[in-house]
């Protein structure tokens, strides 16, 4: 009897398998045949399931921007204010603070090996940040765009500072109490 794939569910384990992959090398630094190799299966498997690297990387994207908003919806729960919002949402963070980094240091990578007019123009990278915004957005139940990217780009800058200066940056939850009272004043909201 013939072996019964699930392609979709072997599809997600070669995106995952390839994360860290690329965390670990970079992806400017590793090509399809390498990733062949080191995920254990033939370049025509790989090229089965992506005709290129750039498309595994976007698929990747697209994959975990689904899986860390549906992870972070299944542990946040419905907190009634802002700050308590915020908290939880920075605490998740923290929590898988070592694989948003690789995220982090994986898309500037990629962003390096790119066109400036290319990334502006690609439609998954648009889609995933316009997801990212919109659950962000929904979640904090701030409805004005530039607060949410406000949000998301401090977020990001965290990141980076905690890459550069290590435990001396102020930890997540300081970080988190501070933004809940900014956004608290802009907003006018009593808490």
């Amino acid at each position: 009897m013939p072996k019964i794939v699930d392609h979709e569910k072997y599809r997600k384990e070669l995106l995952w398998k390839s994360f860290d992959l690329f965390a670990q090398k970079g992806y400017g630094s590793v090509t399809m045949r390498e990733i062949a190799k080191e995920l254990g299966v033939s370049t025509g498997t790989l090229y089965h399931y992506f005709p290129n690297k750039e498309s595994l990387y976007l698929q990747l994207v697209e994959e975990q921007t689904e899986q860390d908003l549906s992870n972070f919806f299944a542990e946040a729960g419905s907190p009634e204010t802002l700050a308590e919002r915020i908290q939880i949402l920075m605490k998740f963070i923290q929590k898988n603070e070592d694989y948003f980094i690789k995220q982090t240091l994986l898309s500037y990578d990629f962003y390096q090996q790119q066109e400036r007019s290319e990334i502006l123009s690609n439609d998954t990278l648009k889609k995933t940040w316009q997801q990212t915004e919109k659950a962000v957005g929904d979640y904090l139940q701030i409805e004005q765009k530039p607060l949410v990217d406000f949000v998301l780009n401090l977020i990001g800058g965290i990141f980076t500072s905690r890459m550069c200066g290590g435990e001396e940056i102020a930890s997540y939850e300081e970080q988190g109490e501070l933004l809940a009272k900014m956004l608290t004043v802009y907003l006018g909201k009593r808490e």
